[in-house]
């Protein structure tokens, strides 16, 4: 007799599925700046931030940003060579690329305990038919 609770485990096994693919498809990144920036006279490598330092940078290039408005003199305004707003642009990407694997890696755990939960007759229902499938 199949377990009452497989039907919603495989409910919820499609939905992660449909999130993976959106994550999937999200923008990978191609940095517009060398990503490598120095600030205070700390250099920082967009590559290999944590989300916090990479926050951190944001926040403080966005009061430069402001306050290069405010004296008119964005048009101007670079950093080690690039634009800020393109600096900008790098860690705003970085930082979205960070939390989507993140969320890749939530996923994943949950697909892993949903499989887990899976009843044995359930399990090797699944694997006849993927063996099915390919032999098709």
């Amino acid at each position: 007799m199949a377990n009452p609770n497989d039907q919603k485990i495989l409910e919820l096994k499609k939905q992660i599925e449909l999130k993976k693919e959106k994550l999937s498809k999200s923008q990978k990144f191609t940095p517009i700046t060398n990503c490598s920036i120095e600030i205070d006279g700390v250099r920082h490598n967009i590559q290999v931030l944590q989300k916090e330092q990479i926050l951190t940078l944001l926040i403080k290039i966005n009061t430069y940003v402001l306050s290069s408005k405010d004296l008119g003199l964005l048009d101007s305004f670079n950093i080690n060579g690039y634009h800020v707003l393109d600096w900008i642009a790098d860690l705003k990407l970085k930082y979205e690329i960070l939390n989507r694997k993140e969320e890749e890696q939530k996923l994943k755990a949950m697909e892993t305990k949903l499989d887990k939960l899976l009843s044995d007759d359930k399990k090797v229902e699944l694997e006849l038919d993927e063996i099915a499938a390919l032999l098709n």
